[in-house]
């Protein structure tokens, strides 16, 4: 049975272009199914097997993730891995029917992404610059990159030296399913990078054929971990520890560019959106942002 989910995960890396995380995910969700089968056939004798699950082993699946108090998110996420795996097993002829063909889904509202205001994003940036050691200038770097990008966390820690061209002010960088795109940023950012690179980071070079841009106090590239960490002492010294998490100033840098009058298909491209309605979603925000500042300087208009 595991063969059959390795073939599968192959399929997402090679094909379908998924990163290592989401992966990864598919990868814990399919072998707690994979668990599930080979537990309950061998109460029965019978030898598990792909073939052998049908629709009515998979409610059991679902009563059993219900039972263990998986948050509805979660289900839904497991669910939407189960659909996916069984979708590629039909279609290799490995089964014949999908078990999760016709099946409810779970009813998951999505939530809206949460931005901050400008102002509270300056006084984030703020930070990092009241010191002067190597990994405040590093900070500082990737704070203002990232709010001046919109770039993905994973994409801003992946960046390589070459990938940001701080003369002709913009970023390389390489999205979900390996897709390159341009992103310019401002003059301010690509000070920021290029004082660090020029200052900051060969104070914490170990290893001259390191390519990584932003590096740890080991001087190798940082994680996505690493720089969460770094967030989150920020964000708290900022009074923001409770509003801040790593796509905070992505979704703040999406939120801000609509509120200035920015065309939704330049923020799609920018965000590296597939589809446009994802992009629709900070839309929402804009239109809230404008509705509570005007009832808060119209009180009578609520």
């Amino acid at each position: 049975m595991r063969e059959e989910i390795d073939r599968f995960l192959t399929y997402l890396t090679t094909e379908r272009g998924f990163s290592d995380n989401t992966v990864a995910a598919y990868r814990n969700d399919l072998n707690q199914l994979a668990r599930f089968i080979e537990e309950e056939t061998l109460k029965q004798g019978l030898v598990p097997s792909w073939a052998n699950f049908g629709r009515q082993e998979m409610l059991a699946h679902l009563l059993s993730l219900q039972e263990r108090q998986y948050a509805e998110t979660t289900r839904a996420r497991k669910v939407a891995a189960a659909r996916s795996f069984f979708k590629f097993l039909v279609a290799e002829g490995t089964i014949k029917e999908d078990p999760t063909r016709n099946l409810e889904s779970f009813n998951v509202g999505r939530s809206l992404p949460r931005p901050i205001s400008v102002s509270q994003v300056r006084a984030l940036l703020e930070q990092p610059t009241r010191q002067s050691t190597p990994e405040a200038r590093r900070d500082s770097a990737m704070l203002q990159l990232l709010y001046a990008s919109g770039m993905r966390v994973s994409e801003l820690v992946s960046l390589n030296l070459e990938d940001v061209n701080t003369g002709s002010g913009d970023v390389r960088c390489f999205g979900k399913g390996h897709k390159e795109r341009i992103i310019p940023i401002h003059e301010g950012a690509a000070s920021a990078v290029e004082e660090y690179v020029r200052e900051a980071r060969p104070r914490l070079l170990r290893r001259d054929d390191e390519r990584a841009l932003f590096l740890n106090h080991r001087g190798e590239r940082l994680t996505r971990q690493g720089f969460w960490q770094i967030l989150k002492q920020y964000a708290r010294v900022a009074g923001l520890a409770s509003e801040v998490t790593p796509h905070t100033l992505r979704h703040s840098f999406a939120t801000h560019m609509l509120s200035g009058g920015a065309d939704l298909r330049a923020v799609q491209e920018l965000l590296g959106h597939a589809n446009i309605s994802t992009t629709q979603v900070y839309t929402h925000l804009t239109t809230e942002h404008v509705r509570r500042s005007y009832e808060k300087s119209h009180p009578r208009a609520k």
